[in-house]
């Protein structure tokens, strides 16, 4: 009764994903609930000056650069990265606006790529899931044929069991990582809005 419960969950797991494949169909490999953005919108974040060449100027700057990496960081907390950018910006009057550009510029490079990264890396895990879920379904079926069959097999029955656990295992784990990461290119949006904010701010 247990390996049969098990079969059954196994086969549950596995349709249950192919019923939940991604609503949108121009993006048939996203994992998420919520809408695949592929690029963070300039005017949804900047409501300041023209940008102007400071998009690819900024790298030239070490300085700006190395603040970049940092605020960028998403182990840098938000208030701290926030404090950063009003203390830089604060210690160049001179060049305020110029020096605002290069930082927003870098910022917005930077965490438009690091959305892109780790929106890739869940299409690449959506698809290693659906092999997954249509591996456990085939299993599913020959457990139940290995149960079913006379005179039954009980070694093989438990091998493809014991299989059935570890693979169903490894999906949950892996459903629960996705879970938490689908909330990352939100995170990056709303720092990357309030790092933006404040660096507006402090160019009036």
């Amino acid at each position: 009764m247990m390996v049969r419960a098990l079969a059954m969950a196994a086969l549950a797991f596995a349709v249950s994903t192919a019923a939940t494949r991604a609503a949108d169909p121009r993006y048939p490999d996203w994992p998420c609930a919520q809408a695949k953005v592929p690029e963070i919108s300039l005017a949804a974040v900047w409501a300041g000056p023209a940008l102007d060449d400071a998009g690819t100027k900024w790298k030239d700057d070490s300085k700006i650069s190395a603040l970049v990496s940092k605020l960028a960081a998403r182990k840098t907390p938000l208030d701290e990265a926030e404090k950063s950018v009003k203390e830089f910006l604060s210690g160049s009057a001179t060049d305020k606006t110029a020096n605002a550009k290069l930082l927003f510029a870098g910022l917005f490079d930077t965490l438009n790529a690091q959305r892109s990264q780790v929106m890739g890396g869940l299409e690449r895990v959506s698809r290693k899931q659906r092999e997954a879920a249509d591996k456990i379904r085939e299993e599913t079926i020959q457990l139940q044929a290995l149960q079913d069959a006379t005179p039954r097999d009980d070694s093989k029955v438990d091998a493809m069991s014991n299989q059935l656990i570890w693979e169903t295992r490894i999906f949950e784990d892996r459903r629960k990582v996705v879970r938490f990461v689908c909330e990352v290119p939100t995170t990056i949006d709303q720092r990357l809005f309030a790092l933006g904010r404040v660096i507006q701010q402090e160019m009036e």
